[in-house]
């Protein structure tokens, strides 16, 4: 569980709701359900006229990674790696094959089956950049509906915002001064629905899947120039080296330390 996105979430809200407490709101001033279903409800709808099918069918799969971020360990990758290398070259590639089953990652497996099978280098590079494209394409639609949401909110609160704006026009021949003032803020509400779930929630959900696709980046391009390196020979130190460098230099001593 990512602490920092709910933690993020909880503590914005607690902030605004100690805020709008400190400059003399209650609850009751701030919470209005019709503005709610405009807002949120407008954009949701908004956000899915926008997309395709596939985009909100998938999209819930990947949003997940904003809470919930893969177990991705680097160091440990390219540890693996380099044991592969030094194993192909004490006994040959075809050696790697009783390793397969081992493999959790279905991306990982498939370059090396690719290399145990005689795949030619070329041929591995451009089916694994294109699978790493094809993941980069599904993750976009999960980062681009959160994107929509963050447009699609707050131009729903200023929706509401004027249609609270005509009904309190509308009550304007009633003669009572006091409900021009309370009917501005409930038209006001809805505004600031809006900027709060875009700005609180769906845009730093963005942001965040932003993240986690480039640092899966990251970690499919170690696994291509890892298996890449292991098929053409290279020795167990150059694969170390190369791969080290993905990493920041504070933490390349630990894959010196793990790799012997």
């Amino acid at each position: 569980m990512d602490i920092a996105t709910i933690g993020g979430i909880i503590g914005g809200f607690i902030v605004v709701v100690f805020g709008s407490t400190i400059a003399g709101l209650t609850p009751a001033d701030i919470i209005n359900i019709p503005s709610v279903l405009i807002t949120f409800g407008g954009g949701a709808a908004g956000a899915i006229v926008a997309s395709p099918m596939g985009r909100l069918t998938g999209f819930s799969k990947y949003t997940r990674f904003a809470f919930s971020p893969p177990s991705a360990d680097l160091s440990n990758l390219i540890v693996t790696l380099v044991q592969f290398s030094e194993r192909a070259r004490r006994e040959g590639l075809l050696s790697l094959e009783d390793d397969l089953g081992q493999l959790d990652e279905p991306f990982l497996k498939k370059g090396i089956q690719l290399v145990v099978d005689g795949t030619d280098p070329d041929l591995v590079r451009n089916i694994l950049d294109t699978d790493m494209k094809n993941i980069a394409n599904r993750h976009q639609e999960g980062i681009q509906f959160w994107g929509d949401l963050g447009m699609f909110f707050p131009a729903f609160g200023m929706i509401g915002t004027l249609i609270g704006l005509i009904q309190m026009l509308k009550n304007l021949g009633s003669g009572d001064p006091s409900a021009i003032g309370a009917g501005m803020a409930a038209a006001l509400i809805t505004t600031l629905y809006g900027s709060l779930g875009a700005n609180l929630f769906a845009i730093p959900i963005q942001k965040k899947l932003m993240v986690r696709d480039a640092d899966e980046k990251v970690v499919k391009s170690v696994m291509i120039e890892g298996i890449l390196s292991i098929q053409s020979g290279d020795n167990p130190r150059i694969v170390k080296d190369k791969l080290a460098s993905f990493l920041p230099p504070a933490d390349r001593a630990a894959i010196d330390d793990a790799a012997g």
